[in-house]
């Protein structure tokens, strides 16, 4: 091990601003997904054989025992994901989805699972439209059974384990199970969520009991909490597997949870998660320098839009520019904007939507490169025309993405690498609960409005169909073996949180915990939002006077990231969370 500097990060808490309608792709810039509360100095992780990353160090314990034990990869994550369930149920859980990227040293190959969320099929376009076709205020929409999509997670982490898992499936259950049973003590991030959220932790009666104290009063840090139902949950997964979640007395639990709400009721149905799957799909990869950069493709806007921005800015010399220059910021923030302007068009589940083939096309990325006027912020950014062979006239997004999110990060002793985001959407998805787990609201990912102007926006509401995501799962391969695992959450911020790093290492030549210690700086929809409390306010002045409009603020993200260099692997985290990377 050896210790690497940290950034100074702002941990006051600010409060979530108000909003009152999803009317556009920029509303997003005015809630996080989860603020910063801590901020703990991380040191980067040598190893040898294996490594594991992820968001709480209970989690990555559990990993790395499956791991020393001769798990492979596919078993650690079992272990380490139900871990994460119980410990930072505000993140991901078996109530919710994930994107995996997934490379398998044995036949040289790198692919994709879809774990994503699917809309039951009874929903309409108009799920999240009052009577008068009016997008309804977020919260109204999120909390209650309305926003609750089939869960993949359960199926994922099961489907993981049939292809590449070595240990017993009831084996990797046990951790999360004892700590489920005994008591778990609640950390300092997941009380201050808890905190924060507290008012819409409080409208269910069990949700309630869960998240407080039997005087009401919000858990604290260091509170011994138990969760017998999770436990129980986990022991009738470990003795009849995945099925008992899709079609037995769990599945029966979760739609009469989600149908019978009284205030907002959902249309999940038994239908609906008896027919759901794990999709398998080829990786979308771009190249940047030597290097290609693969991850995953529709529903998820992450490797499309980061390859999109690395693509433009490939056409400027970005190394010898340097990470102090605040033209360098200029030319990633309008190639970011250049890129979500696509995203926003075209990009959503590719399976119900006709999609642009061209999104990653040399020329067509150097066509919006040259755009870009080095010292000058573009005063518009539009769509572009990327090639397409089944054009289709769609309007632009409107929806918001919050997604409370983790990522995780496994390197097992044969090379086997698996690089996942895993999420519930927003902060405790729906505040609903069942089972002693929280179900998800990935179902607010759509855009609430189906149309505009008699077009069709393409991430709209339709049954069965998956939300689109920007969660970037990304493994960056150099001749056709691993280099680099890495990915965030964050909102649709983890694009840039992405990119950011994938830049800081390859250009600016910053190791792994240096590129995600590195201040965030990004820019989505025009606003260039700076990391307060951080070196990055310094390029406040010059943004502006390049023509950008600048905020600071809290910009959580929690990356993950493992580097192979020759013989060793090199594992970072997020100092903005309580994450570690652990090997041997």
């Amino acid at each position: 091990m050896y210790k690497k500097s940290l950034i100074t990060v702002s941990v006051a808490l600010a409060c979530f601003s108000a909003f009152a309608t999803t009317t556009g792709g920029d509303v997003a810039d005015s809630v996080a997904p989860e603020l910063t509360s801590k901020v703990t100095s991380k040191q980067s992780v040598e190893a040898e054989k294996y490594m594991v990353a992820a968001a709480n160090p209970l989690a990555v314990e559990a990993g790395y025992e499956v791991l020393k034990n001769g798990g492979s990869a596919a078993d650690a994550l079992v272990a380490v994901q139900t871990v994460l369930g119980l410990v930072e149920p505000q993140s991901s859980g078996l109530g919710g989805g994930a994107f995996l990227v997934y490379y398998d040293a044995k036949n040289k190959k790198i692919t994709t699972f879809d774990g994503r969320e699917t809309a039951p099929l009874a929903a309409k376009p108009e799920l999240f439209q009052d009577e008068n076709g009016k997008p309804l205020k977020f919260y109204d929409a999120v909390v209650g059974g309305r926003s609750v999509g089939t869960p993949g997670t359960v199926k994922l982490l099961a489907t993981m384990h049939e292809k590449y898992g070595e240990k017993e499936w009831s084996e990797l259950l046990k951790p999360a199970m004892s700590l489920a049973e005994n008591g778990f003590s609640v950390s300092e991030r997941l009380a201050s969520s808890i905190e924060r959220d507290k008012k819409r932790l409080s409208r269910y009666p069990d949700t309630k009991a869960y998240f407080f104290t039997p005087d009401g009063e919000p858990l604290k840090e260091g509170s011994l909490l138990v969760n017998k139902a999770y436990a129980k949950t986990l022991d009738t997964l470990a003795k009849e597997g995945e099925e008992a979640f899709y079609s037995g007395v769990i599945a029966t639990d979760i739609v009469n949870k989600v149908t019978g709400i009284s205030d907002n009721p959902g249309y999940l149905a038994m239908e609906d998660l008896a027919i759901y799957k794990v999709i398998e799909r080829e990786a979308t990869c771009g190249s940047y320098h030597q290097y290609d950069i693969c991850g995953m493709g529709p529903p998820s806007s992450g490797a499309l839009t980061v390859g999109q921005i690395l693509g433009i800015v490939s056409h400027f010399d970005l190394k010898s520019m340097g990470p102090n220059n605040p033209e360098a910021w200029q030319i990633i923030g309008d190639a970011s904007r250049l890129a979500f302007a696509d995203r926003g068009r075209y990009m959503a589940d590719s399976d119900f939507v006709p999609m642009p083939d061209g999104l990653l096309d040399e020329a067509y990325l150097e066509s919006r490169a040259k755009l870009i006027s080095k010292g000058t912020a573009l005063s518009e950014v539009s769509p572009g025309n990327p090639p397409w062979s089944n054009r289709m006239a769609l309007a632009d997004d409107q929806s918001i993405e919050l997604p409370s999110t983790t990522h995780i990060v496994i390197v097992d002793e044969a090379g086997n690498t698996i690089s996942m985001t895993s999420t519930v959407e927003n902060g405790f998805g729906s505040r609903v609960m069942s089972n002693g787990f929280i179900l998800n609201n990935e179902l607010t990912d759509f855009s609430f409005a189906s149309h505009k102007n008699g077009y069709p926006i393409a991430n709209r509401v339709e049954p069965g169909k998956r939300p689109r995501s920007s969660m970037a799962p990304t493994i960056v391969l150099e001749n056709d073996k691993p280099y680099m695992a890495v990915g965030s959450p964050g909102g649709s911020r983890i694009i840039g949180y992405v990119a950011q790093t994938l830049i800081a290492h390859f250009d600016w030549g910053m190791d792994i915990q240096d590129a995600i210690n590195m201040p965030h700086l990004v820019n989505r929809f025009g606003t260039y939002d700076l990391e307060e409390g951080t070196d990055a306010v310094k390029f406040k002045e010059p943004l502006e006077k390049m023509g950008f409009k600048v905020n600071v603020r809290d910009l959580n993200s929690g990356l993950h990231g493992v580097v192979f260099t020759g013989n060793k692997l090199i594992g970072g985290a997020d100092p903005r969370r309580e994450g570690i990377a652990m090997g041997e």
